[in-house]
């Protein structure tokens, strides 16, 4: 049972509840996905990078210049299409919260618009009129790179003055307060990495934010060459060097974090940060593979992200956790914990759902009394996980359930994905993908 509100009032079994009781026959009902760190543009670039760019090594580095090619083309009508487009995805994929890492804040050339939060409101309104949650995580952007020369291709992120930035998401945070429930979508500040913010810009941000008790999200040690450009300038890893300064703490989000060493995972510990792997985009990219088993016995939570949204799928993105891991150890069950109440599918179920809203203060994440009635449900008849037992129902669906299976999604209270559609599934779809023919 659940309030006018959208919040859980009670569980009950009692006849007379269950003969008023919306009825979802054959169908199991688990708590809304929570999908920790979205570059919802980057869906206009699916399926259209995944070639040899001129005989070059390709990597991460090259992937990004076809990246920061299509954010330049992207008006504001543009990305709020694209956006809905891919919170559309995520919610039929059984997601209702969505922290969106948002750092394209100007227009073509770097000129301001005249809301300077524009583009960050069209990400908003695309969330709100799917339905989702979001978080939506105001993006740091100062620089290409330590001693680097400005790259003309970044213009549209760059926000030099830290004053700037935080009066910047002062007046998101006021616009947000003035056109939204405060639990459906809410301000966080993301420092975009390392090499993007120098350390006086950053240690000014994590000041406003611990004061405004906002998550801070921050790209960290995704590639070797990052990890390598941090101890030129600074002497330090990444990790080393935010845990120096006191920047680590119990609302800070390091997202992928896989180039860490040993000592750089207790400070994360010890700090209470968090991680959040995004397992699809990073073997998309070549990244690595995130010491995913060494965090979680080190007490790290793990939240799980689409990214770069070549794929929305956050049960391929957990299963892929412990997958990645078993080709690296050669060996089976690596993210099992030794305390048998936690078998293995509860652990990866976490990271999907109850880790990634603590990382982003969101309200959802578990189905409890007075929290948020965010959930979907799965058909038990599905061919993915036919033949599963109670016993064995969360296995099937962590490891094997294909994403059709899921039919409903609420959240709140109120359902946004029924029997498998969305009321303006139609009308999204066909506009991105007029949007793409162009």
């Amino acid at each position: 049972m659940f309030s006018a509100a959208g919040r859980i009032t009670r569980f009950s079994r009692d006849p007379g509840d269950v003969a008023k009781a919306h009825r979802l026959a054959g169908r199991a009902l688990l708590p809304g996905l929570v999908n920790g760190h979205s570059h919802a543009f980057q869906r206009v670039i699916r399926g259209r990078t995944e070639h040899r760019t001129s005989g070059r090594h390709d990597s991460f580095w090259t992937w990004r210049e076809s990246m920061y090619r299509a954010a330049n083309r992207l008006t504001p009508e543009a990305m709020y299409h694209t956006a809905r487009m891919a919170f559309l995805e995520m919610a039929l994929s059984g997601i209702t919260t969505v922290g969106e890492f948002h750092y394209v804040h100007h227009a073509p050339g770097g000129e301001a618009y005249a809301d300077r939060n524009l583009l960050a409101l069209q990400v908003v309104r695309a969330a709100r009129e799917v339905g989702l949650r979001i978080a939506l995580l105001r993006t740091v952007y100062v620089r290409a790179g330590w001693n680097k020369p400005p790259d003309p291709l970044q213009v549209r992120f760059l926000t030099p003055r830290a004053g700037d930035f935080i009066a910047d998401t002062e007046a998101l945070r006021s616009a947000l307060a003035h056109s939204y429930p405060a639990d459906r979508a809410w301000t966080g500040i993301a420092p975009h990495s390392l090499r993007a913010v120098p350390l006086e810009y950053l240690r000014e941000s994590i000041r406003y934010a611990r004061v405004n008790n906002l998550p801070v999200h921050m790209h960290v040690a995704e590639q070797p060459a990052e990890v390598e450009a941090c101890r030129a300038e600074y002497g330090r890893r990444p990790v080393e060097l935010l845990d120096q300064h006191g920047l680590l703490d119990s609302r800070f989000t390091a997202i992928h974090a896989i180039h860490i060493s040993g000592d750089e995972i207790g400070q994360l510990a010890r700090s209470q940060a968090a991680v959040c792997a995004c397992p699809t985009t990073e073997r998309n990219l070549g990244d690595g593979i995130l010491p995913a088993d060494r965090l979680l016995n080190a007490g790290v939570r793990i939240a799980l992200g689409s990214d770069s949204n070549v794929q929305i799928n956050l049960f391929e993105d957990a299963r892929s956790l412990e997958y990645h891991l078993r080709m690296h150890h050669l060996r089976r069950a690596v993210l099992a914990a030794d305390n048998s109440d936690e078998p293995l599918p509860h652990r990866l179920l976490d990271c999907a759902t109850r880790f990634g809203a603590e990382s982003l203060g969101a309200p959802g994440g578990v189905l409890e009394i007075g929290r948020p009635a965010d959930f979907f449900t799965v058909n038990l008849n599905d061919p993915s996980i036919a033949g599963a037992t109670p016993e064995s129902l969360l296995t099937h669906i962590v490891f094997s359930l294909e994403r059709a299976a899921i039919r409903d999604v609420c959240v709140g209270g109120e359902f946004v994905v029924q029997d498998g559609r969305h009321a303006r599934e139609e009308k999204i779809i066909r506009e991105f993908g007029a949007l793409e023919s162009r």
